[in-house]
């Protein structure tokens, strides 16, 4: 008989301690050192294996004179039993303070990540101890299902097929310059025709920022970025002019590693806590929501 199916058939009489011994011994191929690593003497070890291979009536082990073996048996029996173990141990791990931990897989765009999530995500940890957050950061193209998220934060106008959107918060674009281009631009629009534009993905953003100043915009042939985080970083090292939400690089403005030489903003979408219409809440979930909606209202820095 299949020794998975004898598993499945017997497993609430097999004793844990004889399934812990055969899955060190399996993995370590040496009685002795999964003794050592059971905190038992090898003796015990081979009665316990001894024991589960009488209860399922097969041999899970060739004995060798330098180790041990499995068998076509024992190979087929070891990640069932691994697996099983991992799982407990994954479970139990999520307790803590007499209450289980639920885990909240937040996908976050990398942007909002290090611009504003970073200095407040402390917050939401020390307020719900019970959730253990796992934060992914993207670059806004993200399938929430795929990738198994609960929860993303993305930029755009919400409008994503079988997608629940929540307003968080929003981020107009601007200019983003370093402070020596800045001086050469003196804020005259114009004079962005003779500097590199560095662009986003979203081909539409220069021309109505040029709309909104009410200047034609040049050709655009400077580089297209991801991520404004690189964009931005960019503008930093002198390389171009970068249209990017200046919320969330308050502090390179406020330490003077860019400028913003125009005070004109554009508009072009806001920052959605994301979820599958087909997920349910769970209270992990509502907790970051409301965390985030309260965090929202208090503005950005």
């Amino acid at each position: 008989m299949n020794p998975i199916h004898v598993f499945a058939m017997e497993r609430a009489q097999l004793p844990l301690n004889a399934l812990r011994a055969f899955e060190a011994a399996a993995r370590h191929l040496n009685f002795t050192r999964a003794a050592i690593e059971l905190c038992v003497s090898q003796g015990a070890v081979s009665h316990q294996v001894a024991q589960l291979e009488r209860r399922l009536g097969m041999a899970l082990f060739r004995r060798l004179p330098r180790g041990l073996a499995l068998t076509d048996e024992g190979q087929a029996l070891v990640p069932v039993v691994a697996e099983a173990f991992d799982r407990m141990g994954a479970v139990l791990d999520r307790f803590a303070a007499g209450r289980m931990r639920e885990v909240l897989t937040v996908g976050v765009v990398g942007t909002f990540a290090g611009g504003w999530l970073l200095d407040r995500i402390s917050g939401f940890t020390q307020a719900h101890p019970h959730v253990d957050l796992r934060i992914m950061t993207n670059n806004n193209r993200v399938d929430l299902a795929g990738e198994g998220l609960d929860l993303a934060i993305r930029f755009g106008d919400g409008a994503w097929h079988g997608i629940h959107a929540d307003p968080v918060m929003v981020t107009p674009l601007t200019p983003l310059c370093s402070p020596a281009m800045a001086e050469r631009i003196g804020g005259d629009p114009a004079a962005l025709a003779r500097e590199i534009l560095l662009r986003s993905y979203r081909a539409d953003e220069w021309p109505r920022w040029f709309a909104a100043v009410g200047a034609a915009c040049p050709p655009l042939r400077g580089p297209v970025f991801d991520s404004s985080t690189l964009m931005v970083a960019a503008a930093i090292a002198g390389h171009g002019v970068a249209l990017a939400p200046a919320a969330m690089f308050g502090k390179d403005l406020l330490d003077g590693r860019i400028v913003r030489p125009f005070a004109a903003e554009i508009a072009t979408g806001r920052y959605w806590l994301a979820r599958l219409m087909s997920r349910p809440d769970s209270p992990a979930m509502a907790a970051f929501r409301d965390w985030l909606r309260a965090e929202a209202s208090c503005g950005v820095d």
